[in-house]
């Protein structure tokens, strides 16, 4: 991340295991991202985390005690709020041959066996925090552009009503207002298709 980076553009990593020794690994191959990374130590504290705050990427072991990876998954999956966060899996190379379809099928973004090399991971997490400040610039954009569209609506019946209420020497001034704002929409719209 760039010194000139804002705390909007901060993307949390929330880094979900049962084991401290695999978070701790975790925190040390991910910590020169210089992002915030947040604990979870199963899938119930994922689950409370996710809905305290928003999230760039989960990393989520598969082997949990209490409510697994493969259930926690789903559970974010499931809700609106947090339906779009990216996930990687994350399991022992002792692992079921199945589990890589399993997650992939509760709607995993990747899936990473353990011990798995920590440049790979890094760049995979780098990935998801790029696609995370994207879509956050692309909400900042059309909130600004709604903004903007709701503001000439409001010009636009400011001036319906001063048409009902003018005489024809008003109406010329008016049409001349109504140009102009046609011609902003039409730079919108430019900048929009760009």
């Amino acid at each position: 991340m760039s010194a000139e980076a804002t705390t909007d553009e901060r993307a949390s990593i929330l880094l979900v295991d049962d084991m401290e020794d695999n978070l701790i690994a975790l925190e040390a191959v991910l910590g020169s991202l210089n992002e915030p990374l947040v604990r979870a130590r199963s899938g119930e504290e994922a689950m409370k985390a996710l809905l305290r705050q928003r999230f760039a990427v989960v990393l989520l072991d598969i082997r949990m005690p209490g409510m697994d990876g493969f259930e926690t998954a789903a559970n974010i999956k499931r809700l609106d709020q947090t339906k779009d966060v990216p996930i990687i899996f994350l399991t022992g190379t002792d692992s079921d041959a199945g589990y890589a379809f399993r997650g992939y099928a509760t709607g995993a973004a990747d899936y990473l066996t353990k011990p798995f090399d920590p440049w790979v991971l890094r760049a995979k997490v780098t990935v998801f925090l790029e696609l995370h400040r994207k879509n956050q610039l692309l909400e900042r954009m059309l909130a600004r552009e709604q903004g903007q569209f709701d503001e000439l609506a409001s010009r636009l019946k400011e001036i319906e009503a001063r048409v009902a209420a003018s005489t024809v020497a008003e109406v010329r001034e008016l049409r001349d207002q109504v140009t102009e704002m046609g011609q902003l929409v039409r730079d919108m719209r430019r900048r929009l298709t760009r």
